[in-house]
């Protein structure tokens, strides 16, 4: 007797720990977006080791960048004499850090600074995945899009540009907002535009989530600590050369060559570099943002315009127990995306890297439109073929400005839904 209690007590211990042991495994598989995503990172981390092997690298501006470099290090503080082999230096001063620092640990050599952006680009895709998974936008299956991009692979390990560090610190800002740590946020954020400007594209739409997210004096201080990045890490030229560098480190007016343009290479050359062209894509850029803000992401506030009163002319006075309010993390995904994307399709001139401040948003904005399946891979299959002719040409810059628009007419067709959580607006703490 003694014998089978002592059988049943080892077999019911035996189950527990099968069952205990087994419990983590359905709740990790639970969600097949996770493993998808884990499997992604393992197989692109492989493909990334073999294109850094096998695949030539290109020399395009990584002379320039550590010539530039080593002016910085030098001690130059003059913005205008920071030059390189390509032109003078034209990026906010954390791109002098960040290049300062792989300089130091790759001694400006080009095969070890591969294999610190193959990492990079690793970090990045990590990254996006998670923003995916947190999202019920895409499907399982189609993560996979994320990885198919032959130009995106080159952009990081074949051409060392600076925009892979300036959107991996985006994507990082997106991922802490989705947490909601809105300051550490909005410092990320800061960091991203401190090494390429094109992040800026992102603010408009960012801004209106402050405000929908947090309170006044929150939106306030978050702003704050993002000028406080800017000039903190500007101040060794700002206290020297201070108008050389905001007139070259935060030039909006540049004027970018037209053969390397892939948006509107159909567009004759006198046209594309004329004033009247820049404002008119201006012009159409700044339309855009109000319609979008107007009818899309602020259509359940009663329209932009009555959203804005209703936060700053009355929350700025007394206290508003209507904010802070939990925003869905589609929301605020889909808005910076969107945002983002018509800054995109009203930018003068897209050459091959710039690529890389949307590709990682399409497959999201492709599955919030109505386009039924076969479209949406389809138009994101043109996209990336358009994106992979070289030189561009008419009939691909063409192509892919009409693609482009059709994304665009989707996403104004595409359902707006309650941005706000249920019954959850007090839940969350703004950090």
């Amino acid at each position: 007797m003694a014998v089978k209690n002592s059988t049943s007590a080892h077999a019911k211990r035996s189950r527990k720990k099968a069952a205990a042991s087994s419990s983590l495994i359905p709740k990790f598989m639970k969600n097949p977006k996770t493993t998808m995503a884990l499997a992604l990172l393992i197989i692109d981390s492989l493909l990334v080791s073999f294109i850094i092997a096998y695949v030539p690298y290109t020399k395009i501006d990584w002379d320039a960048y550590m010539s530039q470099v080593s002016g910085f290090l030098g001690g130059e503080r003059d913005y205008k004499n920071l030059k390189g082999d390509t032109g003078p230096l034209v990026y906010p001063a954390g791109f002098l850090y960040v290049y300062s620092a792989i300089q130091y640990v790759t001694g400006g050599q080009v095969f070890p600074a591969q294999i610190l952006f193959g990492i990079l680009y690793i970090i990045n895709l990590g990254i996006v995945l998670l923003i995916y998974v947190k999202t019920d936008v895409l499907p399982w299956w189609a993560l996979i899009l994320l990885c198919l991009s032959k130009r995106v692979h080159s952009i990081f390990v074949l051409r060392l540009f600076n925009d892979c560090f300036a959107m991996t610190l985006l994507h990082a800002a997106m991922g802490s907002i989705l947490f909601g740590w809105w300051h550490l946020g909005l410092i990320i954020f800061s960091a991203a535009v401190s090494i390429k400007m094109n992040v800026l594209l992102y603010a408009p739409s960012l801004f209106i989530l402050m405000l929908k997210a947090m309170s006044i004096s929150g939106v306030i201080s978050a702003l704050a600590g993002a000028a406080l990045v800017q000039i903190v890490l500007g101040l060794p030229f700002l206290l020297s050369f201070p108008i050389e560098y905001i007139s070259r480190a935060f030039n909006l007016g540049r004027i970018f060559i037209h053969f390397w343009s892939v948006n509107f290479k159909f567009v004759p050359e006198p046209i594309f570099v004329s004033k009247e062209f820049a404002l008119s894509l201006l012009i159409a850029h700044l339309v855009l943002l109000v319609v979008f803000a107007h009818y899309k992401w602020c259509k359940h506030e009663g329209g932009l315009f009555k959203f804005l009163r209703s936060r700053i002319s009355f929350c700025s006075i007394t206290s508003c127990s209507a904010w802070p309010k939990t925003l869905k993390k589609e929301h605020i995904v889909t808005t910076m995306f969107v945002g983002n994307f018509i800054g995109i399709i009203c930018a003068r001139s897209l050459h091959y890297q710039f690529y890389s401040w949307y590709f990682y948003s399409l497959p999201h904005l492709l599955w919030i439109t109505a386009f039924p399946t076969l479209l949406r891979v389809l138009i994101f299959v043109g996209v990336e073929l358009c994106w992979n002719v070289f030189p561009s040409n008419l009939y691909s810059s063409l192509l892919l400005l009409c693609l482009h628009l059709l994304i665009v007419c989707g996403l104004w067709y595409s359902m707006a839904e309650n941005p706000y959580e249920s019954d959850k607006s007090d839940s969350q703490k703004v950090k």
